[in-house]
């Protein structure tokens, strides 16, 4: 696991740092920086994209059923700001835009969604535990776009690099240009930060790590009915 440089683990005995990060490991069941994304058509052809407008959502995540139908707020912001928190307070998804947000869904760029893990009923808790391949469905006006997950990345909230990295158009390469539809799904790595012994908190209660689901639009198809 490539590590922040505020890693959770730093400041253990050895013994105790080697089970820490094995349990991270095992808990996101994938590198912090997996191989390339499934290849797919390019944003000029066959695979279609919305214009990027932000808008609310839902979000449904197959294999984990508390995410059925999930309401995702669309707000001018950046990740895990005040108005986010509040939003995810309410035990629902947050999804900033804007200069240092994202795009909405299905469009080419960064669709980012944030959802608490461990309060607030902990929409989130088992995100983490999302694997290569995995897919998830995001239903925005009359269309569900299907994105599948790729990568796994670790944020230090304490790190202006990490946190660029973790916002940028493209995920983790900040000053690329976008030509593909990701989204970002991210919440709080509060019981590996506390296992580490790390219980450093921003002003909004947000713990030092986030845990980052990275994945790429491979289809859209029409919105299936909720009757």
């Amino acid at each position: 696991m490539r590590r922040t440089p505020h890693h959770p683990a730093r400041g253990l005995g050895r013994a105790a740092a080697v089970a820490v990060l094995a349990a991270a490991v095992t808990l996101t069941s994938a590198p912090v920086e997996a191989t390339a994304p499934p290849t797919v058509a390019p944003a000029d052809t066959a695979l279609e994209y919305s214009d990027g407008t932000p808008r609310n959502a839902r979000l449904t995540i197959p294999g984990l059923p508390r995410i059925t139908n999930l309401k995702v707020v669309a707000y001018r912001g950046k990740t895990d700001d005040g108005p986010g928190t509040r939003i995810q307070n309410r035990g629902i998804a947050a999804s900033p835009y804007g200069p240092q947000g994202g795009i909405g869904p299905g469009g080419i760029g960064n669709y980012q969604v944030t959802a608490h893990r461990s309060s607030h009923g902990g929409i989130f808790r088992r995100t983490p535990t999302l694997r290569k391949g995995d897919k998830v469905y995001v239903d925005a006006g009359p269309w569900r776009y299907v994105y599948e997950v790729f990568k796994t990345r670790w944020v230090s909230f304490r790190s202006a690099k990490s946190l660029r990295a973790q916002r940028a158009p493209v995920p983790g390469k900040p000053g690329k240009k976008a030509t593909r539809g990701f989204i970002t799904i991210s919440t709080c790595a509060t019981p590996e930060d506390r296992a580490a012994g790390n219980y450093w908190t921003d002003q909004y209660g947000n713990p030092e790590h986030r845990i980052d689901k990275i994945g790429i639009l491979v289809k859209r198809v029409a919105r299936p009915s909720q009757g």
